[in-house]
């Protein structure tokens, strides 16, 4: 198998500081890892790389004894009362911690001012070698994959980029031949994880499993094959796969980090 960049994602330990995410994603065998600089939700507990200065240099000890790298640093809003400017302290630290990809969710309802503040957030990005990802999630107000290639085509960019997570393709009912029209340059890294089940009808249930309830590569019903012959060839991958039932079964971090590896390379294996 040629080698690929396979990433830890936050999502997948959260409950670990970012040191010991690092520590994890180096035990494990990881190249790299992603780091959560601005919580997803308010209820999130949160390790405050951007505020707590003691607890950034921490983590880039870390990074520098275990040769790990971070690939990407999320996760960004775009909301109606956003403004770019306030992110750049983030932008910052992500180019401080040697990230080059930048995840971004849309929540603002009217997609010419979602478009405008993605472009803005490019253009600041760029002076931190950031590439923004737009993840399409079908909660949020870049619903699914054509959308999110619609806004960031408008937005203009070079440095702008759209990010498929394995799950929200799936549950967004997003389709292979929309994703083989991507340009490869707006595909710099893609999330990968497995989906159990048929698309279920209540937003809510869908939410509750995206951050909950994901499964590990062939261990579900998604074409993950398919998805892997589609994307550009040896893209990185961010493993994002929490699972609260193994979490709340005592499964230790270090054990579900090298799970999720070891069944994304059988998975790598058996397309080669």
């Amino acid at each position: 198998m040629s080698e690929r960049i396979l990433s830890l994602a936050a999502l997948t330990v959260l409950e670990l500081s970012p040191p010991q995410m690092v520590e994890v994603a180096a035990r494990a065998g990881y190249s790299h890892v992603g780091l959560r600089l601005v919580p997803a939700t308010p209820e999130e507990h949160h390790f405050p790389l951007v505020a707590d200065a003691a607890l950034r240099a921490r983590t880039l000890q870390r990074l520098r004894d275990t040769g790990i790298q971070v690939l990407d640093v999320e996760i960004l809003r775009l909301r109606a009362q956003t403004r770019v400017s306030d992110f750049e302290a983030i932008l910052a630290v992500g180019a401080e911690c040697g990230a080059s990809e930048l995840l971004v969710a849309g929540n603002d309802p009217l997609e010419a001012r979602l478009t405008d503040n993605f472009a803005a957030l490019c253009d600041l990005s760029a002076q931190y070698g950031l590439h923004p990802h737009l993840e399409f999630m079908p909660w949020t107000d870049a619903r699914d994959l054509p959308q999110a290639v619609r806004i960031v085509n408008a937005a203009g960019r070079a440095n702008g980029c759209v990010l498929v997570d394995a799950f929200h393709f799936d549950r967004s009912g997003s389709r292979l031949q929309d994703l083989a029209a991507v340009p490869t340059e707006r595909l710099r890294y893609a999330q990968l994880c497995d989906v159990a089940g048929p698309r279920p009808d209540d937003m809510d249930e869908i939410l509750r499993q995206a951050r909950n309830e994901r499964r590990f590569p062939g261990d579900g019903d998604s074409d993950l094959p398919g998805l892997l012959r589609t994307l550009p060839a040896n893209i990185p991958l961010s493993l994002e796969i929490p699972t609260r039932q193994l979490l709340e079964q005592g499964v230790s971090a270090l054990q579900r980090a090298s799970l999720a590896l070891e069944k994304t390379r059988q998975l790598l294996d058996r397309q080669e």
